[in-house]
């Protein structure tokens, strides 16, 4: 079983064992944290789902980032990927979510921010961990590697 997948297992009994809901806000993950989760038999019992905000129009219209924060930090920082998780547990309404933004390339990089470079961030609505992640060059490993690093940082966040 590939990591992301072993990872996933561990939400989703993290969820089931504790009663909690959980959404996402995906950006570069593109929906793979969603398949992930959704590929494990049992999941619509606290998966509520999910945003897929790869574009900044989403990311604001949707999630309720501010432009200011996207113009200032850019779509790929702690200021975007904080108001993104927040923004998911309030519009979809779960105990948790979790948010992805970041560069998975194999272009886009810049010298601040080079391929691999990842925001994450989890939340219950009251507080907010977030997480810088550089990653390789390869644009499926690094969506991979994030997906597996996501759950992670959601059994860090919850204490578990």
């Amino acid at each position: 079983m590939e990591e992301q997948e072993k990872a996933a297992h561990i939400l989703f009994d993290l969820m089931k064992e504790n009663g909690w809901s959980f959404a996402i806000a995906e950006s570069c993950t593109g929906g793979n944290i969603a398949h992930q989760i959704t590929l494990i038999p049992g999941s619509s019992s606290f998966f509520k789902g999910g945003i897929v905000s790869y574009s900044n129009e989403v990311k604001m219209n949707v999630l309720g980032v501010k432009a200011e924060s996207l113009e200032k930090h850019g779509a790929v920082s702690q200021a975007v990927v904080e108001q993104m998780v927040e923004g998911a547990v309030r519009v979809i309404g779960s105990d948790f979510a979790v948010a992805t933004s970041g560069v998975a390339g194999p272009d886009g990089g810049t010298p601040e921010k080079p391929v691999g470079t990842v925001w994450m961030a989890v939340s219950n609505g009251k507080k907010t961990l977030s997480r810088k992640f550089l990653f390789g060059t390869d644009r499926k490993e690094n969506i991979e590697k994030a997906t597996a690093a996501a759950f992670f940082l959601v059994k860090e966040f919850a204490g578990k």
